[in-house]
Protein backbone atom coordinates (compact mmCIF):
# COMPACT_ATOMS: atom_id res chain seq x y z
CA UNK A 1 0.00 0.00 0.00
CA UNK A 2 2.81 2.46 1.09
CA UNK A 3 4.47 2.10 -2.26
CA UNK A 4 1.06 3.22 -4.39
CA UNK A 5 -0.06 5.94 -2.50
CA UNK A 6 3.46 7.14 -1.19
CA UNK A 7 5.65 7.20 1.57
CA UNK A 8 4.24 10.82 2.91
CA UNK A 9 0.72 9.23 3.35
CA UNK A 10 2.54 6.49 5.74
CA UNK A 11 1.63 8.81 8.72
CA UNK A 12 -1.89 9.67 7.55
CA UNK A 13 -3.19 6.00 7.56
CA UNK A 14 -5.75 4.78 10.06
CA UNK A 15 -4.15 1.66 11.78
CA UNK A 16 -6.06 -1.11 13.75
CA UNK A 17 -4.06 -4.13 14.85
CA UNK A 18 -4.55 -6.14 11.44
CA UNK A 19 -6.46 -3.81 9.15
CA UNK A 20 -5.18 -0.60 7.89
CA UNK A 21 -6.42 2.35 5.10
CA UNK A 22 -4.76 4.62 2.95
CA UNK A 23 -6.20 6.78 0.57
CA UNK A 24 -5.00 7.65 -2.59
CA UNK A 25 -6.27 10.65 -4.87
CA UNK A 26 -5.82 10.81 -8.46
CA UNK A 27 -6.83 12.78 -11.17
CA UNK A 28 -7.80 11.47 -14.78
CA UNK A 29 -8.73 13.23 -17.96
CA UNK A 30 -10.34 16.22 -15.41
CA UNK A 31 -12.02 13.70 -13.00
CA UNK A 32 -10.97 13.68 -9.59
CA UNK A 33 -10.89 9.44 -8.30
CA UNK A 34 -10.28 8.70 -5.27
CA UNK A 35 -9.52 5.12 -3.62
CA UNK A 36 -9.75 4.05 -0.46
CA UNK A 37 -7.43 1.35 0.07
CA UNK A 38 -7.82 -1.09 3.15
CA UNK A 39 -5.57 -3.70 4.05
CA UNK A 40 -5.89 -6.73 6.04
CA UNK A 41 -3.26 -8.69 7.39
CA UNK A 42 -3.01 -12.22 6.87
CA UNK A 43 -3.07 -13.92 9.59
CA UNK A 44 -5.88 -16.15 10.71
CA UNK A 45 -6.56 -13.34 13.75
CA UNK A 46 -7.61 -10.40 11.10
CA UNK A 47 -10.19 -12.92 9.67
CA UNK A 48 -12.55 -10.91 11.56
CA UNK A 49 -11.77 -7.58 9.53
CA UNK A 50 -13.02 -8.95 6.35
CA UNK A 51 -16.82 -7.67 6.50
CA UNK A 52 -15.78 -4.00 7.11
CA UNK A 53 -13.15 -4.06 4.37
CA UNK A 54 -14.98 -5.98 2.07
CA UNK A 55 -18.69 -4.94 2.27
CA UNK A 56 -18.53 -1.88 -0.18
CA UNK A 57 -15.40 -2.61 -1.99
CA UNK A 58 -15.31 -2.89 -5.64
CA UNK A 59 -12.36 -4.45 -6.43
CA UNK A 60 -10.91 -7.08 -4.03
CA UNK A 61 -6.77 -8.01 -4.04
CA UNK A 62 -6.12 -11.20 -2.73
CA UNK A 63 -2.40 -11.16 -1.83
CA UNK A 64 0.29 -13.79 -1.12
CA UNK A 65 3.80 -14.78 -1.21
CA UNK A 66 5.11 -15.91 -3.73
CA UNK A 67 8.37 -17.91 -2.19
CA UNK A 68 5.45 -19.65 0.11
CA UNK A 69 3.14 -21.83 -1.33
CA UNK A 70 0.96 -22.07 1.91
CA UNK A 71 0.15 -17.92 1.79
CA UNK A 72 -1.02 -19.34 -2.07
CA UNK A 73 -2.78 -22.16 -0.74
CA UNK A 74 -4.61 -19.82 1.81
CA UNK A 75 -6.11 -17.61 -0.35
CA UNK A 76 -8.99 -20.06 -0.78
CA UNK A 77 -10.49 -19.67 2.66
CA UNK A 78 -9.73 -15.48 1.99
CA UNK A 79 -11.37 -15.62 -1.30
CA UNK A 80 -14.51 -17.78 0.68
CA UNK A 81 -14.62 -14.88 3.41
CA UNK A 82 -14.34 -12.19 1.09
CA UNK A 83 -17.26 -13.54 -1.18
CA UNK A 84 -19.56 -13.71 1.65
CA UNK A 85 -19.49 -9.92 2.22
CA UNK A 86 -18.88 -8.90 -1.46
CA UNK A 87 -19.59 -11.45 -4.60
CA UNK A 88 -19.28 -8.71 -7.22
CA UNK A 89 -16.25 -6.66 -6.65
CA UNK A 90 -13.45 -6.95 -9.11
CA UNK A 91 -11.18 -10.15 -7.62
CA UNK A 92 -7.34 -9.71 -8.30
CA UNK A 93 -4.88 -12.16 -7.38
CA UNK A 94 -1.49 -10.92 -6.56
CA UNK A 95 2.21 -13.05 -5.99
CA UNK A 96 4.17 -10.67 -3.92
CA UNK A 97 8.11 -10.78 -3.77
CA UNK A 98 8.90 -11.48 -6.84
CA UNK A 99 12.29 -10.44 -6.68
CA UNK A 100 12.54 -13.60 -4.19
CA UNK A 101 10.65 -15.40 -6.43
CA UNK A 102 12.87 -15.25 -9.74
CA UNK A 103 15.57 -16.79 -7.30
CA UNK A 104 14.51 -19.86 -6.31
CA UNK A 105 14.89 -23.25 -8.60
CA UNK A 106 12.57 -22.70 -12.02
CA UNK A 107 11.02 -26.17 -11.32
CA UNK A 108 9.60 -24.84 -8.23
CA UNK A 109 8.69 -21.37 -10.24
CA UNK A 110 6.50 -23.19 -12.27
CA UNK A 111 5.16 -25.10 -10.03
CA UNK A 112 3.90 -21.92 -8.41
CA UNK A 113 2.79 -20.13 -11.29
CA UNK A 114 0.74 -23.01 -11.89
CA UNK A 115 -0.94 -23.91 -9.06
CA UNK A 116 -1.61 -19.42 -8.86
CA UNK A 117 -2.67 -19.75 -12.73
CA UNK A 118 -5.13 -22.45 -11.79
CA UNK A 119 -6.24 -20.77 -8.40
CA UNK A 120 -7.02 -16.89 -10.43
CA UNK A 121 -8.85 -19.29 -12.90
CA UNK A 122 -11.02 -20.71 -9.95
CA UNK A 123 -11.52 -17.67 -9.06
CA UNK A 124 -12.25 -15.16 -12.48
CA UNK A 125 -9.56 -12.75 -10.85
CA UNK A 126 -7.03 -11.15 -12.85
CA UNK A 127 -3.36 -12.58 -11.97
CA UNK A 128 -0.48 -10.41 -11.34
CA UNK A 129 3.31 -10.85 -10.01
CA UNK A 130 4.57 -8.09 -8.54
CA UNK A 131 7.16 -6.79 -6.03
CA UNK A 132 7.00 -3.61 -3.34
CA UNK A 133 10.57 -3.31 -3.46
CA UNK A 134 11.12 -3.10 -6.81
CA UNK A 135 8.30 -1.79 -8.21
CA UNK A 136 7.48 -4.08 -10.41
CA UNK A 137 3.37 -4.18 -11.34
CA UNK A 138 2.55 -2.24 -8.16
CA UNK A 139 1.18 0.60 -10.43
CA UNK A 140 -0.31 -1.32 -13.37
CA UNK A 141 -2.48 -3.00 -10.48
CA UNK A 142 -4.13 0.13 -9.94
CA UNK A 143 -4.05 1.14 -13.38
CA UNK A 144 -5.94 -2.18 -14.19
CA UNK A 145 -8.75 -1.57 -11.13
CA UNK A 146 -9.53 2.20 -12.38
CA UNK A 147 -9.10 0.74 -16.40
CA UNK A 148 -12.48 -2.04 -15.09
CA UNK A 149 -14.38 0.27 -13.36
CA UNK A 150 -14.36 3.72 -15.43
CA UNK A 151 -14.26 0.90 -18.81
CA UNK A 152 -11.00 2.72 -19.92
CA UNK A 153 -8.88 0.97 -22.22
CA UNK A 154 -6.64 -1.79 -21.27
CA UNK A 155 -3.54 -1.78 -22.75
CA UNK A 156 -1.01 -4.16 -21.10
CA UNK A 157 -0.61 -7.53 -22.58
CA UNK A 158 -0.63 -10.59 -20.88
CA UNK A 159 2.48 -12.16 -20.27
CA UNK A 160 2.93 -15.23 -19.14
CA UNK A 161 6.93 -16.05 -19.45
CA UNK A 162 8.51 -17.86 -16.38
CA UNK A 163 11.00 -15.66 -14.55
CA UNK A 164 9.22 -12.51 -15.85
CA UNK A 165 6.29 -11.12 -13.81
CA UNK A 166 3.11 -12.53 -15.18
CA UNK A 167 0.55 -10.63 -15.91
CA UNK A 168 -3.04 -13.32 -16.75
CA UNK A 169 -6.38 -12.17 -17.54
Amino acid sequence: MIKYVGDDQEKKCLGMTGLNLMDKTLFVQGARISFSIWDVAGDSRSIDHVPIACKDAVAILFMFDLTSRRTLNSVAEWYSQARKWNQTAIPILIGTKFDDFVQLPPNLQWTIVTQARAYAKAMKATLFFSSAKHNINVNKIFKYIMAELCNLPWTVERNLTIGEPIIDF
